[in-house]
């Protein structure tokens, strides 16, 4: 295979533009596969791909490759530069990131191998052993992904991003539709404590027992870290600033009209900075260099939309505070989009924190509450109105009862409609921050922290026969 430094430096060469950059990124991922309290498969690949992005003005063009041999990677060069001529000039353009150079710039891809699960095909094995009266499923993954990113004006940027989930289903014997779902993110496997996992799904499984019935309505309800990471997700997806300004957006200011053509020059109006959200003291943040959540201090993209650009790629990534105190802080810009609507230059999150919070646990949220449901996971998470952020979903995988501080059985699955931007005013308690692993979101964020969140009235809107 073409050596990473070969490819970039071949790529550049061939370039014609009057500027360019090549995205080169190495996949090496390992995986476990278990079903009925059985190891079934593992595999382990490799992949490669790599995106030019050619630029004539202020127009652009971006094609990918597999990166199989140097002919293609000239054959790629010049079919994105075609691709630019054809463009009209693009509202994104901005000068390319002057050039900055790693010292590792020219060392090779890391690579995974499936010895990172030995310590979880023990405590899997114990775990299997340990069951009686309920079957285990699951999929391990763990993936390294090396990207370079080259450009004509001197950048020379790699970054390893690790990335480990697990997640374990239960289902009591001989009746399937008890089941019970945990999952967690970690980044190398080292502290991943799946004993503790399997012992979460089993104590869950032990409260379906008791079959509950329940009609739809408001519930009090505790939400654990991971279906509060699902719906925070949700609105840090949403915190783009060009939509707000254009009056398209959840984040635009009350009363804003949306522009007659998205995108036009005429803003719709003005955005929701600087309003509280709740009274609590809670600040959602992204950050690269959380602890055990680390992400690329750089920005790397192929794509623009909304908020993010082709042209700022290598633009240093910091900490940002979405809400801060509970109030909106930061919404998401490019580079162009900031000097244009006047904002601040702000890539979207790769991680997301939410914090402020007391020191309590989701045990510590059930003990106290005197009747109310515990959720364990969102699913099948749909936008009924983008404006508001109205959302739709089901529950899954066990929805519990709590009367005296106790779970005391299992009920039925329910259809939600929420918004959180609105549960977040109606927010009572929180908890303590941990790491989690969202249910929804999973495959494409999957780097999350949150908090326990008590909801004195979540929206139970119908019964949902969904097992």
């Amino acid at each position: 295979m073409i050596r990473p430094d070969e490819l970039t430096t071949t790529a550049l060469a061939a370039s014609k533009a009057d500027g360019c950059i090549v995205v080169l990124t190495d996949t090496s991922e390992v995986n476990l596969r278990w079903a009925n309290s059985t190891m079934t498969t593992n595999g382990h690949t490799t992949t490669r791909s790599f995106a030019v992005i050619s630029v004539f003005g202020a127009s652009v063009g971006v094609v990918s490759g597999n990166g199989v041999d140097l002919d293609e990677v000239r054959s790629v060069v010049a079919a994105s530069e075609d691709a630019a001529r054809q463009s009209g000039p693009s509202r994104d353009a901005a000068p390319l990131i002057d050039g900055l150079a790693d010292d590792d710039y020219d060392a090779p891809a890391a690579a995974t191998e499936i010895g990172v699960f030995a310590r979880l095909t023990d405590e899997l094995a114990a775990a299997f052993r340990a069951s009686s009266n309920e079957l285990l499923y699951g999929f391990a993954e763990h993936r390294l992904e090396t990207t370079w990113l080259a450009s004509s004006t001197g950048l020379r940027r790699r970054w390893v991003q690790p990335t480990g989930t697990v997640e374990l289903n239960g289902k009591v014997a001989g009746d399937l539709t008890r089941s019970a779902w945990a999952g967690s993110y970690t980044a190398d496997f080292t502290d991943l404590d799946f004993t503790a996992l399997a012992a979460e799904v089993r104590r869950r499984l032990s409260w379906s027992g008791r079959q509950v019935e329940l009609s739809a309505g408001r519930y009090e309800t505790i939400l654990p870290p991971s279906a509060a990471a699902d719906l925070m997700l949700y609105m840090a997806e949403s915190m783009d600033g060009r939509p707000a300004h254009e009056g398209r957006s959840p984040f635009a200011a009350p009363g804003a009209q949306p522009s007659d053509k998205p995108g036009s020059e005429r803003p719709g109006g003005g955005t929701r900075l600087g309003e509280r959200f709740t009274d609590l003291p809670l600040t959602l943040s992204s950050d690269p260099a959380a602890p055990s959540l680390q992400t690329a201090p750089f920005l790397v993209t192929t794509a623009s939309g909304d908020s993010v650009s082709v042209f700022d790629n290598g633009a240093p990534i910091h900490r940002v505070d979405w809400l801060r105190d509970g109030t909106v802080n930061a919404l998401a810009y490019s580079r162009a989009a900031a000097d244009e609507l006047g904002g601040q230059f702000t890539p979207p999150p790769e991680n997301l924190l939410l914090t402020g919070g007391s020191s309590a646990s989701t045990d510590d949220l059930v003990a106290s509450t005197e009747r109310g449901l515990l959720l364990t996971c969102l699913w099948y998470i749909r936008e009924v109105d983008p404006v508001s952020l109205l959302l739709t979903g089901l529950t899954r995988d066990g929805v519990y009862l709590i009367e005296g501080g106790e779970v005391v059985g299992q009920v039925n699955n329910f259809r939600f409609n929420e918004s959180p931007i609105d549960l977040l005013r109606r927010v009572t308690e929180v908890g303590a921050t941990e790491r989690t692993l969202c249910r929804e979101w999973k495959d494409w964020f999957s780097r999350t922290a949150m908090p326990p969140i008590r909801v004195p009235d979540f929206n139970m809107s119908s019964v949902s026969p969904a097992s």
